[in-house]
């Protein structure tokens, strides 16, 4: 029997392929731009008739009906990262969370810790071999794949075929499922004039030659667009979206001086609009790797200066990061912060950043994000051990090997200027100047 005939036998409707999943099942749900969207709404739509299924993610874009509040009884989610499609239901203690390092979770699926029933995935057709591609997210998904006893896939037209360790054979999926619908677009980020200012500080500390980390958003968006002058810079990523696409058209994405994987953008996933998706189908540039390898921070720190980006909620005046809870109350998750920070603390010339405005509006109400405390209850993702380089629209903090006198110091000085009287009388009375 050839795969093509493996292929005809198992295509099944939407509605055959969520009849598979039963009461008590554990189901993994690919996430970010690829959400199987038919077998999920067919899933749904016979809920009710079941008990206890449980849907374990990480971060999933589009519509969430499996986690409203009707579904209690038949569906819980449990989320390793909170997206704001869930972000409610885990406050209101309908749907669960568990706290991991990013590259720790395929981990999680391939031990045992957390067993599959069923890996609902979406993948490109089958090339002229009968491996389909993960497309635009392998990271988890490829493992949390060969993990389930159960395999359902839509293959999907739409769904770019991404290179590098990112394929399924069709021999692997128990029910193929063909649909035909556009990925969702998530367009990249506005540049504010407070993301620019932030983005021009950091530009200040990437050098030539660099390997960068970031994510999606205004400040990370606010980055690429202040490296047009750069030469020779590289991407290891947990994600990219769209942004990177110009500096690679500009010839500043070139990766010749990476030092793992030189040449290559090296990915987990990706959120973006169809031109990323459109750059990435069949780009032999490109090399998509689940989590476990391109989150490990011992594979992240065998590239020489290794840049790492990421954002905080707020940061103590001994540089303590808080980055997934705004006091008790669930925020997102660790995500690969600590993966990338301490990956890029461990590189040859690494450049760790956690990037932030000075400032949030509280019921608008200006509040500082450089803190005398961290809010009772706030999760610290990265410690004052891991922290190198704090930027705000203000300046840079460096630090690293630094007293906590000089800490407080360095940090008040980027600090909304009419925070700062405040903060450095408390910094008096907590004795840290």
């Amino acid at each position: 029997m050839s795969w093509m005939d493996v292929y005809r036998e198992r295509t099944v409707t939407p509605e055959q392929a969520a009849a598979a999943i039963h009461s008590g099942y554990r189901v993994f749900l690919t996430g970010n731009c690829s959400v199987p969207q038919k077998v999920l709404a067919a899933f749904v739509a016979r809920a009710k008739s079941l008990k206890d299924v449980e849907i374990v993610q990480v971060l999933t874009i589009g519509s969430t009906d499996y986690v409203a509040p009707d579904m209690a009884g038949h569906i819980r989610v449990n989320t390793m990262f909170i997206s704001d499609n869930v972000r409610q239901a885990v406050n209101e203690g309908r749907a669960d969370f568990t706290p991991c390092f990013l590259s720790e979770i395929p981990g999680l699926f391939k031990n045992g810790q957390i067993p599959l029933d069923v890996a609902l995935v979406h993948v490109s057709p089958p090339d002229e071999h009968g491996f389909c591609s993960f497309g635009v997210e392998v990271g988890v998904t490829k493992t949390a794949a060969q993990s389930a006893r159960m395999v359902i896939a839509e293959v999907n037209p739409n769904m770019p075929r991404t290179l590098g360790d990112s394929f399924i054979h069709v021999s692997k999926i128990n029910f193929v499922v063909p649909v035909d619908y556009a990925l969702p677009d998530v367009p990249m980020a506005a540049s504010s004039a407070l993301s620019v200012q932030i983005a021009k500080h950091i530009a200040g500390l990437i050098p030539d030659g660099a390997t960068l980390q970031m994510g999606i958003g205004g400040i990370p968006d606010a980055v690429l667009g202040q490296l047009t002058s750069h030469k020779h810079l590289g991407v290891h990523t947990e994600m990219f979206s769209d942004g990177i696409i110009e500096l690679v058209d500009r010839g500043i994405v070139d990766g010749e001086m990476k030092t793992l994987h030189p040449g290559k953008i090296v990915a987990g996933f990706m959120i973006g609009t169809k031109r990323v998706f459109d750059f990435v189908h069949d780009n032999p540039i490109v090399e998509m790797h689940p989590t476990e390898y391109v989150n490990d921070p011992f594979v992240i720190a065998q590239n020489s200066k290794m840049v790492a980006i990421n954002s905080a909620i707020e940061i103590d005046l001994t540089g303590q990061v808080c980055s997934d809870s705004i006091g008790t109350r669930l925020y997102s998750g660790v995500g690969g912060q600590v993966d990338f920070i301490y990956g890029a603390s461990r590189s040859k010339g690494g450049i760790p950043i956690i990037a932030l405005p000075s400032t949030a509006s509280v019921k608008g109400v200006p509040t500082s994000k450089i803190v005398p405390t961290i809010r009772p209850g706030g999760g610290i993702v990265t410690t004052r051990n891991h922290v190198r380089y704090v930027v705000t629209e203000h300046g840079v903090a460096d630090l690293y090997a630094k007293r906590v006198r000089d800490r407080a110091r360095a940090l008040i000085d980027i600090a909304a200027p009419e925070f700062r009287e405040e903060l450095e009388r408390k910094a008096k009375e907590f004795n840290y100047i």
